[in-house]
């Protein structure tokens, strides 16, 4: 695929539009975590260096087309300007009087921060005159929020039918990793899929079968296929009505000499708690009474072997209840191992998905990783196979 990019475009003297992540998470009004701020700060600078004025248009939460003081971008701006170590103007509206006036007033080197575009409803339902109300701000559109690619919104794909447009440096960076182990990865390649259930990611597995060498499948997802191949899985988390799809699923692996690598020991207990008592057994033998919370020491082994032999891995999903110690083992050795490899320039590491950022920063894992996706459905819908919109309208001509 071939996109725009923010370094083909001329920006001096631009106003540009630039849609953002600005979805942080916040406690007692406070950025409990800046990490969405931090990957964009090369793109606003960017801008500024060339000339241009960004004007940033982003969402927090799901206020649903309403305004809601506790989602309102306004309490971002002073985080803002000491990231991006320039002015930032913020506005509580994202079109009118009060926008005009700040564009009059903004200096060389200073940011716009309109208010958080979802608002309005007109946003979600990707409304036309909204979309060509916001595009009249601005000289060009920017999107460097590839979390929310996904969605058809009018700051995704609407003013991309008005402006000129291209992908800002994260969404270039995002594309390029997504493709570096899909498109044309260097072989072989092994994917972890873990998570909770196997329904949330069936699409994902099925897709993925069809271009990569071995998938490693972890976390309580796992549980149902040990369940379809008749084990017994105790009180663990299990979608028995799916034991079809499993069998289906690892059929079409034979089928396409796909390896499905499925825990040979479990970690089980009777609780999820921190710290209790544990027994490691065979994964054909957790007792009626226990839970499979993570995989065991002989599966890390494998995994690790499995990744040893890759030159491209992708990562969605830990192997077991990460958040709980002391079932982050599994999670955290597997992505230590790799995070060594790929310092060692053996491996090229992309991985991606709320719970998977969490249980590799838990690890300690995320710095050593060639990429680490913040984006959550975009990056799974992208690993479906599905086209996203907010990629798709930015394509060369």
């Amino acid at each position: 695929m071939s996109w725009t990019t923010l370094n083909q475009m001329d920006l001096y003297g631009k106003r540009v539009l630039t849609r953002v992540d600005l979805n942080v998470p916040m406690v007692d009004g406070k950025i409990a975590d800046a990490t969405r701020i931090e990957k964009i700060v090369p793109t606003i600078n960017e801008i500024i260096k060339k000339g241009g004025t960004p004007i940033l248009l982003a969402h927090m939460g799901r206020p649903k087309g309403k305004r809601h003081q506790n989602l309102s971008l306004s309490q971002l701006q002073e985080e803002l300007e000491t990231y991006f170590k320039s002015k930032v103007i913020f506005v509580a509206d994202c079109i009118g009087p009060s926008v005009e006036t700040a564009l009059k007033i903004v200096k060389k080197g200073e940011i716009i921060l309109l208010e958080n575009i979802r608002f309005y409803p007109e946003e979600e339902k990707n409304d036309p005159k909204f979309a060509a109300s916001l595009a009249a701000l601005a000289d060009l559109f920017c999107n460097d929020a590839f979390s929310v690619a996904h969605r058809a919104h009018a700051s995704t794909t609407g003013l991309a039918k008005y402006l000129p447009s291209c992908a800002g440096k994260l969404m270039e960076n995002e594309l390029k990793a997504l493709e570096s182990v899909l498109d044309q990865p260097k072989r072989p390649v092994v994917t972890v899929v873990g998570g909770a259930k196997i329904s949330t990611k069936i699409a994902l597995i099925e897709n993925l079968i069809e271009q990569v060498d071995s998938i490693i499948i972890g976390g309580a997802m796992a549980n149902t296929f040990l369940f379809s191949k008749g084990f017994s899985v105790g009180r663990s988390l299990v979608e028995e009505s799916l034991k079809p799809t499993a069998l289906r699923i690892l059929n079409k692996a034979e089928k396409y000499s796909c390896e499905i690598i499925l825990p040979t020991d479990l970690v089980i207990a009777k609780e999820l708690s921190e710290n209790t008592p544990t027994l490691v057994v065979s994964a054909n033998k957790c007792p009626d009474k226990y839970m499979i919370l993570d995989a065991g020491p002989s599966t890390v082994d494998n995994i690790q072997k499995c990744i040893n032999s890759a030159k491209t891995l992708l990562w969605n999903g830990p192997l077991g209840a990460f958040e709980v110690t002391p079932f982050d083992q599994a999670t955290s050795q597997a992505a230590k191992f790799a995070s060594q490899k790929t310092n060692n320039g053996d491996l090229i590491s992309v991985a991606g998905g709320g719970d998977t950022v969490a249980a590799l920063n838990k690890a300690g894992a995320t710095d050593s990783f060639t990429y680490v996706s913040t984006a959550g459905g975009a990056f799974l819908e992208w690993l479906e196979g599905k086209e996203l919109p907010g990629v798709v309208c930015l394509n060369k001509i």
